[in-house]
């Protein structure tokens, strides 16, 4: 991008041949619809919505944003920005209904695809946190008409942390998705976020893509990233798929623990037999190296804390029974931190870079706003709680996700349950409002959400009824 711009493509941020964007080329673009499963109105959601229905992309495009009822918050403030731009995009509101055989996002997913134009060639799923670049639409559409054989293209976000220690615990879990840029941007994992795909996958059914998202599915992400793994079907990120992912200002602990809960349920739902080994497999290799990655700490504060009583009751080393080789491995071990939080600081100043290059017209990000104190004790109760989590997780077979309680069986959706009053009241990462004023449940913390997962994981049938 800085050598197109420098030799005079000022559009470098769109394309890297400025003759791409020329009339000729533009109209032979293919139709690509944008699909946005929405619920929960947030601080976020209007500059998000904004960012995507601006796109410059110059081909025909329509949007989709998706809800589940008229009483969802969502519909109303997307309405009111719809007519605001109704001169300019293609967009309508479309009412989904509730789900009954599948979670309410792959419901409104599947919803949208329904809706989508006869000549639509790609289908962009989107969510609502997600903001835009103005050239992601034709960076996602030019590298599918480049290579046909890919199945799913994807980016992922870049988390903006709000300050509390439950922002920077959700920017540390998401760290590893970056991963995919490593490998050339071939991946075997999906962010639910940001998915493009053949619009005739959709039309035709290929590879069981409706049958297996509609009947008992309960991730997007996880169920589509499985039918490519079965049908060795390529799933790629291009380097520009990086999307600012701003968290809410007052999210709490207790947010990051149902948002965790969620991440981690995820390894219960599965299609087949391969997808359920291989769920066992992450979710026994993940845990071993999150409570592999905390144990250390635990032992350098023992060899820290004797090395001390050592020193203030003035004894030498050679009248204890205690060796410096604990101290050798402890300073080994505050070496590998400081390596790896300043690959972390590396990493995110590039994407950050990255961001602010991409969207010109936005305010700049900065590294500034990242407190790297935070983030050292974020990896350490991120990966202490992972675990937790995933045990609680294999155990309880039921989860709440956005007030609805979601139970598995087999590796699907066998119940759906609408109780508001069991609910919480926001969105984990935006804090978007659920309900809007009325029916909101009381306020809890995360000690009480602890305790009581602690309560369900013991009895699971008082809570699940």
């Amino acid at each position: 991008m800085n050598d197109a711009m420098i030799g005079g493509n000022s559009f470098g941020f769109l394309c890297h041949d400025i003759c791409e964007l020329e009339h000729s080329n533009q109209v032979n673009l293919p139709r690509v619809t944008v699909v946005m499963p929405l619920k929960g109105f947030g601080e976020h959601n209007l500059h998000n919505w904004k960012s995507q229905i601006t796109s410059l992309y110059g081909g025909p495009l329509e949007f989709f944003f998706v809800v589940e009822s008229t009483e969802d918050p969502a519909y109303h403030a997307v309405s009111r920005l719809l007519r605001d731009f109704k001169d300019d995009v293609d967009a309508k509101v479309i009412v989904a209904g509730l789900s009954t055989t599948c979670s309410q996002k792959i419901h409104n997913q599947l919803a949208g695809v329904e809706k989508m134009h006869k000549d639509t060639k790609y289908v962009l799923f989107l969510d609502d946190d997600v903001r835009l670049h103005p050239g992601s639409i034709g960076a996602l559409t030019a590298e599918m008409e480049k290579r046909p054989e890919i199945f799913i293209q994807t980016g992922y976000p870049l988390d903006l942390p709000s300050g509390s220690l439950g922002s920077y615990c959700i920017y540390e879990y998401h760290m590893p998705c970056s991963m995919g840029f490593a490998t050339g941007g071939k991946t075997f994992f999906l962010w639910g976020g940001c998915m493009m795909m053949h619009a005739d996958d959709f039309r035709q059914d290929n590879y069981g893509v409706v049958s297996g998202l509609r009947d008992g599915g309960y991730s997007d992400d996880m169920t589509l990233a499985a039918i490519a793994g079965a049908n060795k079907r390529l799933i790629t990120s291009p380097p520009v798929a990086v999307f600012p992912h701003p968290l809410a200002s007052d999210l709490s602990f207790s947010r990051y623990w149902n948002y965790l809960r969620k991440q981690t349920f995820v390894l219960e739902s599965y299609i087949s037999r391969v997808n359920w080994l291989m769920n066992r497999g992450l979710f026994s290799f993940h845990s071993y190296m999150s409570w592999g990655f905390v144990a250390p700490y635990l032992m350098a504060a023992i060899h820290v804390a004797a090395a001390l009583e050592i020193h203030i009751k003035g004894y030498s080393y050679g009248e204890t029974t205690c060796t410096i080789t604990g101290l050798l491995l402890t300073s080994c071990l505050a070496i590998c931190t400081f390596t790896e939080l300043l690959s972390m600081w590396n990493l995110t100043r590039i994407e950050v870079q990255l961001c602010n290059m991409l969207s010109p017209e936005a305010p700049k990000l900065s590294l500034d706003y990242y407190n790297w104190s935070m983030i050292f004790v974020s990896m350490l109760v991120d990966n202490f709680l992972y675990p937790i989590s995933a045990f609680r997780s294999h155990f309880s077979q039921s989860i709440n996700w956005s007030g609805i309680w979601y139970h598995l069986k087999d590796g699907k959706i066998c119940k759906i349950e609408r109780k508001k009053d069991r609910g919480p009241k926001f969105t984990d990462l935006g804090g978007k409002h659920l309900y809007g004023r009325k029916g909101a449940p009381p306020k809890a913390s995360f000690l009480s959400s602890l305790a009581r997962s602690l309560c369900q994981w013991h009895q699971p049938k008082k809570y699940e009824v």
